[in-house]
């Protein structure tokens, strides 16, 4: 125990020094985890850290898909729904039969069972791969909605496809009719259970007596509490925790406090950061060990199997990211849908995004060593490293090739009619009308007479008439400039009133719990600056 944790505490300071090199050289912190983690594998002190692939879907999927799925946009994706919809379900059990099909035509003792096993397994794209690389790059809002949102959404549909597999091979039976029946099932079910468990913490949340930390850690059981229901009625956890996920998403500002949100983001994103490290760290750790179990020969063969078949999926993707471009350009002409000429860019850019990652590493680790007979499992190695050769690969090579494809594409928003910083500015512009139309109808009285109204009424009136300023144009140097020196002066005076309090509270006379609150006072108000600023 001593050791494992001497062990877990080395990784994670490693995993911290790799981040921050992959923020100095600019690329996305998966990639480099990954390849940094293939010859710590073959560190005797690194060894024993191994991954249990319950552990993996337990602990860490739950959490990861609720905190992808917390930060989903839902307008865009039911914008966008239809077009999610058929990667997550039809292209995934697409791919997964040219998998098959390939798999058992050229890797020897391969069964169309077995195929489809190793198509269920490396069929989706991965959401926290997606997202992560996605942040690092400036694509279209439509775009890292449909990734974002297709990758949520596959993941149930694959692991059916697996379980199905999983089961046919362990048995050697397979009813199709049967197996569609239970695929439907398994969905909507999942679907149900976690639109249902979302709307009892949401009931939670709402109307008892909960503080922030109480919501924080509210938030924190959810995610387990839809995927292991759903899991132990047989349904999909994944649709379980995504569903759930953006039902209470779309309802934060209805039971969440402004505290309960800002500490709730805060403790999510360090959380999310930390697992996210670790799944992708020991992707790279495990690599070796399962060169090892094929032997130099095999070795030879299974990178050979396993290109052509990474091969395989990235044509497979592309064939399909143009192929629902034409059935979208069809469909347009007997339905509405969000966009009837998507043109060649955007299924370019889609085809590029097949990133594989924790849900295909998690899949392969969980299949069984032997079957019920006792006999080894077939093939299970070779399964295995032809999973971690489709991540690394994906991974690293699409994932480092993406930003240059972007360029390439260069693909312009087409749903930006209005540009950001005027979009900005009449945000701006419609929340002080309001607010100084408030102030002069309801308390007209206050700003006369209350010096603190008064000053609010001045704050809102002076972001008008630089608003104003800036509609009359030519003089947008001018007021950046006042915005530049107003963030600029405010900092200063937030760096000195801490200094002030540091000094304060030297003081025996002091109380340290109330220079505390003034310090979160102080940091609320430095964040807020923040935000405004880097929101322009």
């Amino acid at each position: 125990m001593h050791h494992a944790v001497i062990q877990y505490t080395c990784l994670l300071a490693i995993i911290l020094f790799v981040v921050m090199l992959a923020q100095k050289i600019k690329i996305a912190y998966p990639i480099l985890l990954v390849l940094v983690g293939l010859p710590l594998g073959f560190v005797p002190f690194l060894r024993g850290i191994e991954i249990d692939p319950q552990f993996i879907f337990v602990i860490f999927l739950p959490p990861l898909l609720y905190e992808a799925a917390w930060n989903t946009s839902w307008k865009d994706f039911w914008k966008w729904r239809r077009v999610i919809s058929s990667f997550a379900f039809p292209v995934v059990i697409l791919t997964s039969c040219v998998v098959a099909f390939i798999s058992a035509a050229l890797i020897p003792g391969f069964t169309l069972a077995t195929g489809f096993l190793l198509g269920g397994i490396i069929s989706p794209p991965d959401a926290v791969s997606a997202s992560a690389i996605l942040k690092n790059i400036k694509v279209p809002q439509r775009f890292v909605t449909i990734v974002e949102g297709e990758s949520l959404m596959n993941d149930a549909s694959s692991l059916v496809v697996f379980r199905f597999a999983l089961a046919a091979v362990l048995t050697g039976t397979f009813v199709f009719k049967t197996a569609a029946i239970d695929f439907v099932l398994v969905i909507v079910m999942g679907v149900l259970i976690g639109v249902a468990v979302g709307a009892m913490f949401y009931a939670i949340h709402r109307w008892m007596p909960t503080t922030t930390n109480m919501d924080v850690l509210l938030t924190f059981i959810t995610p387990y509490a839809m995927y292991m229901l759903a899991e132990e009625f047989h349904f999909s956890g994944v649709l379980a925790v995504v569903s759930g996920g953006l039902f209470l998403s779309y309802r934060r500002h209805e039971f969440l406090s402004h505290r309960s949100r800002l500490q709730g983001i805060n403790v999510w994103e360090a959380v999310a950061f930390v697992l996210n490290g670790i799944v992708f760290i020991l992707i790279g750790l495990e690599f070796p060990v399962i060169i090892k179990n094929l032997g130099r020969d095999g070795f030879i063969n299974a990178l050979n199997y396993s290109l052509i078949i990474t091969g395989v999926l990235i044509v497979a993707r592309f064939i399909c990211t143009y192929g629902a471009t034409v059935v979208t350009m069809l469909m347009s002409h007997i339905i509405t849908v969000a966009d009837p000429a998507p043109g060649w860019r955007a299924p370019a850019l889609l085809g590029w995004t097949g990133m594989r990652g924790v849900v295909s590493l998690a899949a392969a680790l969980s299949i069984p060593l032997a079957l019920k007979t006792g006999q080894a499992f077939p093939n299970r190695d070779m399964i295995l490293f032809i999973t971690f050769t489709v991540i690394l690969v994906t991974l690293v090579f699409q994932g480092l090739t993406l930003s240059a494809v972007v360029r390439w594409v260069n693909m312009p928003d087409p749903d930006l009619a209005i540009p950001l910083d005027q979009q900005r500015q009449l945000m701006r512009r419609k929340l002080a009308t309001l607010s100084l139309k408030i102030l002069d109808e309801d308390y007209a009285e206050h700003t006369l007479n209350n010096e603190m109204v008064k000053s609010l009424k001045m704050r809102y009136s002076a972001d008008m008439a630089l608003l104003n300023d800036w509609d009359k144009g030519g003089i947008e140097e001018r007021v950046e400039e006042f915005y530049k020196d107003y963030r600029t002066i405010t900092a200063r005076l937030l760096n000195e009133q801490r200094a002030l309090l540091l000094t304060l509270n030297k003081k025996d006379n002091i109380s340290d719990e109330l220079v505390k609150h003034q310090f979160e006072l102080l940091d609320l108000e430095e964040e807020k600056l923040r935000q405004f600023f880097e929101a322009g």
